[in-house]
């Protein structure tokens, strides 16, 4: 399918999205939001939303490969692509997200959808469920985030490490790949640069692609600064000596104010299909981002031990909440792809189609059931 772009203008902000649809010859030349909304509107929607440090680009070639019948729609976040780039509230959680998706979805005429989350995009996508459950359906949930936010917490339930919660938020980012970012570097001379990184991190060593440029492009649409990327810093007598700020991208995902917990009770939704790579270096029980198990690895001075500072065990708390999601009456499925890291995707693109393919048409079943 053909994908387009086109900027929605909400009641909140002007959302750069792309989007593809089941049109009929000659539907392609020109289409904008209202128009496409128009021309499809009897066909079931798919939302996909995308994750720190990237953009709707990311989906690019999954929305060319939508399960027949669905049309897509995957917009940039605020602070990335091409949308416009208000102020993050980190106060909110990913609550500012979460909002903008639902004014996206009343600009569009989207009473509900089904998602696919990736990464952070999973704490936009919960947030958006707990607060409007009317409107979600399947939620596809790519190698997500923790219920309880990035770093510091501590066992399945995300207790606190510190009250302050040093060691998550803003400050925790390597200030090289922020000035990377910020000097729009597409070169791999850098360790730290956005080529690298990406090739580190977002994929498994093993991955390799055509479209590197298109999503380092997409990395390097991050805006960065206090408002966006990664976000103030607040310095702390806690180990490892930083703490969350109010505002930004990484602020909003630290569990001083985030935790969407609450979905493990909120009925109507789903089913839900959770899709991880065992060889994930971003979310994982040993994540390569978490200052526990950082300062485990010697990574980072004076870690205080396994006693004070335990490994965030990010994996093991999205089960605990989705196993309770389940006790509640939800359904959900655990996929764990060998060889695969952060985004499933990119890397294995046919049996990723497979699984959204199966997770919506598990989704007209549920729906259907619910009607009879």
């Amino acid at each position: 399918m053909t994908v387009h772009e086109f900027d929605v203008t909400t009641d909140r902000l002007r959302v750069h999205v792309r989007a593809t649809a089941a049109l009929e010859d000659g539907d392609h030349a020109t289409l904008d939001g209202d128009t496409w909304a128009a021309r499809t509107r009897d066909q079931p929607t798919v939302i996909l939303v995308h994750g720190n440090c990237s953009s709707s680009a990311f989906f690019q070639g999954l929305l060319e490969r939508l399960p027949a019948g669905h049309r897509g729609v995957a917009p940039d976040l605020r602070g990335f692509g091409d949308t416009e780039p208000l102020p993050i509230d980190a106060t909110q959680g990913m609550g500012d997200f979460a909002d903008d998706l639902l004014a996206l979805m009343v600009a569009l005429d989207i009473e509900r959808a089904d998602f696919v989350a990736h990464s952070a995009g999973a704490g936009a996508v919960l947030q958006l469920a707990i607060d409007h459950p009317e409107r979600v359906g399947a939620i596809v949930l790519e190698a997500p985030m923790s219920p309880y936010g990035f770093g510091g917490t501590r066992g399945t339930e995300g207790a606190p490490i510190w009250d302050d919660h040093a060691g998550s938020g803003g400050g925790t980012v390597n200030p090289e790949f922020i000035a990377a970012l910020a000097a729009g570097d597409r070169t791999a001379e850098h360790p730290h640069s956005p080529r690298n990184v990406f090739r580190a991190f977002y994929v498994a060593p093993s991955f390799s692609g055509d479209d590197e440029d298109l999503l380092v492009d997409s990395v390097l649409s991050t805006r960065t600064g206090d408002d966006h990327y990664p976000g103030t810093v607040v310095p702390s007598e806690n180990w490892p000596g930083v703490a969350p700020g109010t505002t930004g991208m990484n602020n909003a995902l630290s569990p001083a104010f985030f935790d969407v917990s609450d979905v493990a009770e909120t009925p109507g939704i789903g089913p839900v299909t959770w899709i991880r790579g065992d060889v994930d270096a971003i979310v994982s029980d040993a994540s390569l981002f978490d200052f526990g198990h950082l300062g485990a690895l010697g990574a980072v001075p004076g870690w205080p031990g396994e006693e004070v500072y335990p490994r965030q065990p990010m994996v093991a708390q999205t089960r605990a909440v989705l196993d309770r999601f389940a006790a509640n009456g939800g359904s959900y499925e655990e996929v764990v792809l060998e060889g695969i890291g952060h985004s499933p995707h990119l890397e294995v693109p046919d049996r990723f189609l497979e699984l959204l393919t199966g997770a919506l048409a598990a989704a007209r079943e549920v729906a259907a059931d619910r009607t009879s």
